[in-house]
């Protein structure tokens, strides 16, 4: 079995001396992982910042089987913002909410195309309060249904900048919701994004 896709990376891990396992989010594959063979190598290591969007070639012996990926960089993300702790954090916050919440190999479109719209606005001076939007907008395609009232609040607290109320209202959405009904660990960098406001 084989496919090409373009997508983003959500994480790595070391394989060997010089393989990674990476886990990404593809637009019309969902979310898969395989092993990069020289991936670790100097040459591929600045294509594997967390964020970047890439061009995926997956090769496997069967549907079900673990397989592996050819990778190429389409246009890196992350290292525009290296110098930026904030913006930095809310990359791997985000891409970390991705990798514990998604279904492997479960197709969502929206989801990746509200990822790829944030991600464009990380430049912008709001990227803070469009992080916060996209949080919401993640929570609501995963299914969680509530009044208007809890959206309509984060709303308020955005327009008089109250930052860290937002950051905590979405973090009890995503606790209550998926975090802990699922028995799931809350991601480290989503609490040091929120910690930069207090």
């Amino acid at each position: 079995m084989q496919w090409s896709d373009e997508g983003y990376l959500l994480s790595k891990s070391n394989f060997d001396e010089n393989s990674i396992i990476v886990d990404t989010f593809t637009l019309n594959h969902g979310r898969y992982n395989g092993i990069v063979y020289g991936g670790a190598s100097r040459k591929q290591k600045r294509n594997f910042q967390i964020g970047n969007k890439i061009h995926l070639n997956w090769k496997s012996k069967g549907e079900n089987r673990s397989g592996y990926f050819n990778i190429e960089l389409i246009k890196p993300v992350a290292p525009f913002f290296f110098d930026d702790k904030k913006r930095s954090t809310s990359i791997l916050a985000a891409t970390s909410i991705l990798r514990i919440l998604l279904p492997e190999r479960q197709i969502n479109q929206n989801i990746y195309k509200l990822f790829e719209k944030m991600l464009n606005e990380l430049e912008k001076d709001n990227w803070i309060q469009l992080y916060i939007l996209w949080e919401l907008s993640i929570i609501k395609e995963l299914g969680f249904e509530s009044s208007n009232s809890i959206f309509i609040k984060s709303r308020e607290f955005l327009y008089n900048n109250q930052i860290r109320k937002a950051l905590a209202l979405n973090k009890n959405l995503l606790l209550e919701n998926f975090i802990i009904p699922n028995k799931l660990k809350f991601p480290l960098f989503r609490n040091i994004l929120e910690s930069y406001y207090f």
